[in-house]
């Protein structure tokens, strides 16, 4: 598997560890069982989702800039 691939499966995965732990945070505000590791729970999550959708924000980006260094001027 490469790299790109597994950082988009791992991005999948964790969108869905992510939406639990939102509502198991929503499930403790209802029932106001307010802690900090629960707000935390949801925070982990976010932030590898947030470096590895950056990630996948920028490979086309970086694609069209690696094939244009390559191709040399086209035109």
């Amino acid at each position: 598997m490469t790299g790109s691939r597994w950082i988009r499966e791992v991005h999948r995965w964790l969108s869905i560890v992510f939406t639990a732990a939102v509502v198991v945070n929503v499930f403790a505000s209802v029932q106001k069982k307010e802690a900090l590791w629960i707000g935390l729970l949801a925070l982990v999550p976010l932030m590898v989702l947030m470096l590895t959708g950056l990630y996948l924000f920028g490979l086309p980006y970086a694609a069209r800039w690696s094939g244009a260094r390559r191709g040399g001027a086209r035109g």
